[in-house]
């Protein structure tokens, strides 16, 4: 799973727990979308997560 570039968010363990307490691993991925953005005044293909494209962290190309 990719990392967002920016904000270097990623891939995060915990454990599921049921109704019954039953418990078991899970993961939870970040909402990371492949991008064209302008880095150094070069348009660059990078990660992004969705929270940093629309906080305008990104300047898009």
């Amino acid at each position: 799973m990719a990392k967002c570039d920016v904000c270097g968010k990623g891939v995060t363990f915990g454990i599921k727990v049921s109704h019954s307490h039953r418990r078991s691993n899970r993961t939870w991925k970040p909402n990371v979308r492949k991008v064209k953005a302008i880095v150094n005044g070069t348009p660059k293909s990078i990660h992004v997560c969705t929270h940093c494209l629309r906080s305008g962290k990104v300047e898009r190309a």
